[in-house]
């Protein structure tokens, strides 16, 4: 014989013996107010997350040299599988739906080491290579084009509702490690160094490296996608280095001189 119990969510009686909640909570959790929904809409959204789908397969092939085959792709490219489980997962959170989304965001982040936030929006031709440890906030926004490399953090650094996270231009590569945080605006056409640390506005065209992440300037031109190489950045700290080094050799030599003559003079006395 089965004893009542109180909800400990809704506060309701219920009898069950093994359920520590009412099935109507349970249910509660996935319900939909199907009138909201536009049907034509939710057909139209489909069709573009499975478009925006091949063409994250597409820029796969396209930015890894590594990539042989579709199943290939498909199977062992975690990058890959974290945002067709993003696309789906991002679907259903625009339809409202409660804890579905955030679910998957969880078992996305288990097989693929890669936690993405179903609110976050992501544009078409993204492609996370190998992809373990990166972290995609909820309020992120990312452009098209977007290449993100492992250890990547797109997160916040407030605990306030609203929008908190980093908004990306197109055509960005964000280098292995590196941390942008704060809702702050990255440019287009931007190459963010391996292990920045991005906290402010960074402009289009730029070069980002060091902690704080620095831009290095481009004389503001358009930075070919060819030039896109996270692995071939400038480095501000060695440049400077150089420049007191050769200032030191010139300072010495101005000095060697300066002795030099004040030894012929005292010879000449």
């Amino acid at each position: 014989m089965t004893s009542e119990k109180e909800c400990p969510v809704c506060g309701r009686p219920f009898s069950g013996k093994d359920h520590e909640s009412c099935i109507g909570c349970l249910v509660n959790l996935t319900k939909i107010d199907r009138d909201s929904i536009d049907i034509d809409k939710m057909v139209e959204d489909v069709i573009e997350m499975v478009g925006l789908f091949t063409k994250d397969i597409a820029a796969a092939f396209a930015k890894d040299p590594a990539a042989n085959n579709i199943m290939e792709v498909l199977t062992s490219y975690p990058g890959v599988q974290a945002i067709l489980l993003h696309r789906i997962a991002n679907f259903l959170h625009s339809l409202s739906i409660p804890y579905i989304p955030r679910f998957l965001s969880h078992v996305n982040r288990a097989l693929t080491q890669i936690e993405i936030h179903p609110g976050a929006k992501i544009g078409t031709d993204f492609f996370i290579d190998h992809g373990g440890g990166v972290v995609i906030g909820e309020t992120a926004r990312i452009g098209n084009n977007v290449t993100v490399y492992q250890g990547v953090t797109i997160g916040g650094t407030s605990l306030e509702k609203g929008k908190r996270h980093p908004t990306i231009g197109d055509d960005v590569i964000i280098g292995a490690g590196a941390k942008i945080l704060g809702p702050i605006k990255i440019g287009n056409r931007v190459k963010i160094g391996a292990n920045a640390v991005v906290t402010k506005d960074i402009p289009s065209d730029s070069v980002v490296v060091g902690v704080p992440g620095r831009v290095v300037s481009r004389n503001n031109q358009p930075v070919s996608m060819k030039e896109l190489c996270h692995g071939d950045l400038p480095d501000p700290i060695r440049k400077m280095l150089y420049q007191l080094m050769e200032r030191i050799d010139a300072l010495e030599k101005r000095v060697d001189t300066y002795q030099g003559d004040e030894q012929h003079e005292t010879e000449n006395l």
